[in-house]
């Protein structure tokens, strides 16, 4: 009995192509978040927004434990909601592989954005190109998956050989798409990172 309405479930090309495009588009929505994350010279919550911190031994983003904000294009304000937290906050950000070195008064974190050095850029750009080839490669593990379900549905006769072949053309189209997306949020933010 399973096995019929297994069979009755299979997905139409269509049907796998459109959950592809939405896996691919989440990879790229991924990335730019991360790319917020990547300092440019001026201060932004999303630089510290998803540090995590140890709050009563469970890991915890900054954003859920505190008001950040930016009261000028070179500080960022922590304003902890629960005043115990405020060493362990001020530890993680420490820590942080964006090299802060936050201070705090008692009720509020301050966290200069000194301005990047050269060799500081470089190693950003170096990170933001190490994340676009990763991006890329979950890209292309995202079209063999579909690729694989497609060529399923042919040997399992439930589609043409016709049809399958026009299906792989518009998964490779939407993978170019999808590369060229990622590249294009690569680049932007290189500009940005690079900018003195």
């Amino acid at each position: 009995m399973a096995g019929a309405s297994d069979a009755g479930a299979q997905p139409t090309p269509t049907e796998l192509l459109a959950e592809n495009d939405r896996t691919m588009s989440r990879v790229v929505e991924a990335l730019k978040r991360d790319f917020g994350m990547l300092r440019t010279g001026r201060a932004s919550p999303a630089l510290v927004e998803n540090i995590v911190v140890d709050y009563y031994n469970t890991p915890t983003p900054l954003k859920q434990l505190a008001s950040i904000s930016v009261p000028d294009a070179r500080a960022i304000m922590v304003q902890p909601w629960d005043k115990q937290a405020i060493r362990e906050i001020e530890k993680s950000l420490q820590k942080s592989e964006m090299g802060f070195n936050p201070s705090n008064d008692g009720n509020t974190i301050t966290v200069p954005i000194p301005p990047l050095s050269t060799e500081r850029r470089q190693e950003m750009v170096r990170l933001l190109k190490r994340k676009v080839e990763e991006g890329k490669v979950s890209i292309r593990n995202v079209r063999r998956d579909c690729m694989e379900a497609l060529r399923k549905l042919e040997k399992d006769k439930a589609v043409s050989q016709d049809v399958n072949r026009r299906a792989q053309e518009q998964l490779q189209k939407a993978t170019d798409g999808h590369i060229r997306n990622l590249e294009q949020v690569g680049t932007t933010k290189e500009s940005e990172i690079m900018q003195v």
